[in-house]
């Protein structure tokens, strides 16, 4: 059965380019969440019986958000959903499933490197079917939507079981749970040489990494230990948790703080690295090294083409504006474009 609900406007429902972020609090408000879900649905058209993604970092109030987006997507007229197991998907392998399996868009639930639980953040974002975040007219739109809004739709179904993978039907729409780390293990063995990889595993080269609770744990060990042979304990805080641990997941020498000063020690691996709450922002530390943000941009830009996926090499650079230069010095090397 689908219903239509009548509700009032909320005011403060302006999403900037990486969705709307409010504390758990503001989202619980009545009918909150389920107004900024139809104002994106308002927003969009021509997905009549296609396909949406959803997911999200685990954080504090995912599975709930959850359960009220496949019900509201089911009422508006989605074909299909993809949901990631147990609620988990990283932005990039959002956008991975997004542009593979050429869905209409995604719902990606998270707040980034913000600090997660009861009292903390909370965020829900979409993305287009290219994969990548609603351009401002898109989430302008939205916001107007959610100054008028007057009702939202959503079907009476029963909670779907999310940590199982298969297909089940709900209100005529199928949902579909998916292993969140295949499709994106697959991508990146496909872009990146596996074999050397492992290699140099095998000849002793060590690395930490920290997923710090967050989303990233899941892939780190199917991809680093799994398949790529590094050792077990190579993976840190791999288990996504609802506040992170207690932690702020914001990968920076002042909360990934243990990892710098391990790297720094005289037993230090010899590469370490870190990732936010939801898996696109990242810290690189060496032996003895700390290797800013935007120098790893340019290191990866100035090497790129020694991973067979991007052996043609880069069109070009991105970076924002007050970053280093760096970037712009290897775009000039390799005369290609700078953003």
């Amino acid at each position: 059965m689908i219903r239509t609900v009548p509700t009032k406007p909320y005011s403060d429902q302006r999403p900037g380019t990486s969705g709307l972020r409010k504390k758990v609090p503001v989202f619980q408000q009545e009918h909150y969440a389920e107004n900024f879900i139809q104002s994106i649905f308002d927003a969009l058209d021509g997905f009549k019986g296609k396909t949406l993604v959803i997911g999200g970092d685990g954080r504090f109030y995912n599975r709930e958000v959850i359960q009220k987006a496949i019900a509201m997507a089911a009422a508006n007229g989605f074909g299909k959903v993809m949901v990631g197991q147990g609620g988990i998907l990283s932005t990039p392998a959002a956008s991975h499933v997004i542009r593979k399996y050429k869905t209409f868009g995604g719902i990606i639930l998270s707040a980034s490197h913000n600090p997660g639980g009861p009292h903390e953040d909370f965020g829900i974002k979409y993305n287009a079917g290219n994969g990548g975040p609603a351009p401002e007219k898109l989430t302008d739109a939205m916001f107007e939507k959610t100054k008028t809004i007057s009702s939202f739709k959503i079907a009476d179904i029963d909670p779907i079981d999310i940590d199982t993978t298969g297909t089940v039907k709900a209100a005529g729409m199928t949902v579909e749970i998916i292993d969140p780390v295949a499709d994106y293990a697959e991508l990146m063995e496909s872009l990146f040489d596996f074999d050397a990889l492992r290699k140099l595993f095998k000849s002793g080269f060590r690395m930490r990494f920290d997923a710090m609770h967050a989303v990233t744990g899941p892939y780190a060990k199917e991809i680093l230990e799994n398949r790529l042979g590094a050792p077990n304990g190579t993976c840190r805080n791999f288990k996504p948790l609802p506040d992170f641990g207690g932690h702020h997941p914001d990968p920076n020498l002042v909360h990934a703080k243990h990892l710098y000063d391990e790297m720094m020690g005289p037993d230090a691996p010899d590469f370490g690295a870190a990732s936010d709450g939801d898996g696109d922002r990242n810290l690189i530390i060496g032996k003895g090294i700390f290797v800013t943000p935007s120098d790893s941009v340019a290191m990866l830009a100035a090497n790129a083409r020694l991973a067979p996926g991007y052996k043609a090499g880069l069109k070009g650079i991105a970076r924002s504006m007050p970053t280093s230069g760096a970037a712009d010095r290897v775009a000039e090397t390799l005369a290609i474009a700078l953003y």
